[in-house]
């Protein structure tokens, strides 16, 4: 999906059936399919894909094991800069979660450390089933220069990516709103930067249901299966 594409709802419009109905799909089941290292090995672009991108300690693991409602699925380490595949699961076989590399800090050779973030740029290059792309960025830190890097990346390849604040928690209502806010100006003038900015916290659980929607949405995920 481009980023010219129609205007989809804010995050604020999600409708309740809409939250209802990604509640539901999200409860389905979610498992682990494969890591890939190379380009070669990624799955058949046969499902659509959200991908999600973001620095070694941003939380990425832990947001991907609340959306789905598990505590393993997604494996975080304490160890930042440990994801160094592209990992994939599944949805209820509708939909894949892609876990990028993380970039930023990773303690491995320079070398190793260039191979497994190309092998994420590659991906986002190449994946045509790839309907956006969710950048993570600490409440607490907000954009920094190490983030210019991916951002350019998504603007050379044209894949749609929206800014998800992650650890919201950590601070105090009116001081996420002042960051989602200074970000949303920040973004507002990149070319494949989705408007909106959705504030998380996967410990809470502030955000999860309208991101669930907003993945939903972008992946013309418009109906889930009715519930057991």
């Amino acid at each position: 999906m481009s980023p010219g594409d129609a205007r989809e709802p804010d995050p604020g419009d999600d409708s309740h059936e809409e939250i209802e109905a990604a509640r539901v799909l999200f409860a389905r089941p979610a498992v682990f399919m494969m890591g890939a290292v190379s380009v070669t090995g990624l799955p058949e672009p046969d499902l659509p894909e959200v991908a999600f991108a973001g620095r070694s300690n941003v939380g990425k693991s832990s947001l991907i094991n609340a959306l789905v409602g598990q505590k393993h699925l997604a494996r975080a380490s304490n160890e930042p800069g440990r994801t160094r595949e592209v990992n994939f699961f599944v949805v209820d076989d509708r939909l894949r979660l892609v876990d990028l590399p993380g970039y930023g800090w990773a303690r491995a050779a320079k070398g190793e450390v260039k191979k497994f973030q190309a092998l994420g740029r590659d991906y986002l290059r190449g994946r045509p089933n790839l309907r956006r792309a969710y950048l993570l960025i600490d409440a607490r830190h907000g954009l920094k220069d190490v983030d210019e890097e991916p951002m350019a990346a998504f603007d050379r390849a044209a894949v749609s990516y929206q800014v998800i604040l992650t650890k919201a928690d950590k601070l105090k209502p009116a001081e996420v709103e002042a960051v989602r806010a200074r970000t949303e100006a920040q973004i507002a003038k990149r070319p494949a930067a989705f408007p909106g900015v959705i504030a998380t916290s996967s410990e809470k659980g502030t955000g999860l249901p309208e991101l669930r929607a907003a993945i939903a949405r972008a992946c013309g995920i418009g109906d889930s299966p009715d519930a057991a």
